[in-house]
């Protein structure tokens, strides 16, 4: 993905990778997103950067003081998280934005070793039912509770990951399908992330 560049980045230098999980080690919440987007995280090497879906999430995580700024623009540029750490449930920015099923099972192992390296997560924040599916799959839960904007379940995530309970709540992901159409509003965003905050026992 990293050989198509849209104009606009034609001379830089795509990260083209798999692009790792970002943010605060001792993380209480953490913010599971699909994939790096092609000409956000994948040119620019740190999820949710780059791109206007970035743009949504480190605003609203600013607000809601988990974040000491609200632009995430490259690797380089100061930003900070506290209590909080956002990673992707694929790794590598997949065509046309839809995973396959071997994709996803390819990154499973990386999600549940950064699962089980944060140790303080309690609360876990799923923008996209693509997300929500693969957070409840990993803690093996049935029967499969819906997705929707504001959902919210209790999982208990066994010893692999060292048998704690984590609240899982769900958000429209911050596309721009949905931030453009107003099917995700700020408001909607923010009132999602203070019900995780809440969850994970942040201040």
């Amino acid at each position: 993905m990293a050989v198509e560049r849209r104009a606009a980045y034609r001379g830089e230098e795509y990260w083209g990778r798999g692009v790792a999980g970002f943010g605060d080690p001792r993380a209480r919440l953490l913010v599971l997103g699909l994939a790096p987007a092609a000409h956000g995280a994948n040119r620019t090497g740190r999820i949710f950067t780059g791109d206007r879906s970035g743009d949504w999430l480190y605003r609203a995580l600013h607000r809601a003081g988990l974040a000491n700024q609200a632009t995430s623009v490259s690797r380089d540029d100061g930003l900070a998280l506290r209590g909080a750490w956002v990673t992707s449930a694929v790794r590598c920015a997949p065509p046309g934005n839809k995973p396959t099923p071997a994709e996803r099972r390819t990154c499973e192992p990386f999600l549940e070793r950064e699962i089980a390296l944060l140790g303080e997560m309690r609360a876990v924040l799923c923008l996209g039912a693509f997300a929500w599916q693969v957070m409840i799959d990993l803690a093996g839960l049935r029967p499969r509770p819906r997705f929707g904007h504001g959902a919210e379940t209790e999982l208990h995530l066994d010893h692999r990951f060292g048998s704690r309970p984590v609240s899982v709540i769900g958000s429209f992901h911050p596309s721009q399908q949905n931030t453009f159409t107003g099917r995700l509003t700020e408001t909607m965003l923010d009132e999602a992330v203070s019900r995780a905050r809440r969850a994970a026992g942040l201040p």
